[in-house]
């Protein structure tokens, strides 16, 4: 088993912490490209509720252009606006935004918020003591910091302001695909 493959199965927020602090740092450089993401449950209002949405990953065509949310649709891969997204809610009441009803229109809703501009830019930051690749929303107040799990790999931690814990996810290297 890898690293990433026990953290899908579920972990505390504590022993995701530990991973995420034994891992190496990742350059602006290596992050750019399309990666497909995935959740690390360990408790957190969000667990799973990317993926109910549809959820595909992030897309980072320079440092400058940055797409955090890239959801999939009927008609392909499109990326979504955070901006529109009630992110506080969102992290607040995951868990009653999963029932089928609820996310066939959440997923309707978010395909409301499609956008082809970028959302995010790429930045060296310091997080847990670790200067590292950051994806910095622009019209929230969130960062993804990441780390390397392998050549293709990384975990990151959104840290958004006022959130009580962090929401830890995977990114895969997606080689090939766009919007």
């Amino acid at each position: 088993m890898t690293i990433g493959t026990d953290l899908e199965g579920g972990v505390t927020t504590a022993e995701a912490l530990a991973v995420y602090d034994d891992l190496p740092a990742v350059t602006v450089e290596k992050m750019l490209g399309s990666w497909r993401g995935s959740g690390v449950p360990t408790g957190h209002p969000m667990d799973g509720l990317l993926e109910t949405y549809g959820w595909h990953g992030k897309r980072f065509d320079s440092p400058e252009d940055g797409h955090p949310l890239v959801f999939r649709g009927p008609r392909g891969l499109y990326s979504a606006n955070p901006a529109l997204v009630p992110m506080g809610l969102v992290s607040r009441f995951g868990p009653r935004l999963r029932p089928p009803a609820v996310a066939a229109a959440g997923r309707r809703a978010v395909a409301l918020t499609r956008t082809r501009a970028p959302r995010s830019r790429l930045r060296m930051v310091e997080h847990r003591g670790v200067v590292t690749a950051t994806m910095a929303y622009d019209a929230l107040p969130i960062c993804d910091h990441f780390r390397r799990l392998d050549e293709s790999s990384l975990l990151g931690v959104m840290d958004l302001r006022g959130m009580a814990q962090p929401f830890f996810f995977l990114l895969r290297r997606d080689p090939g695909r766009g919007l």
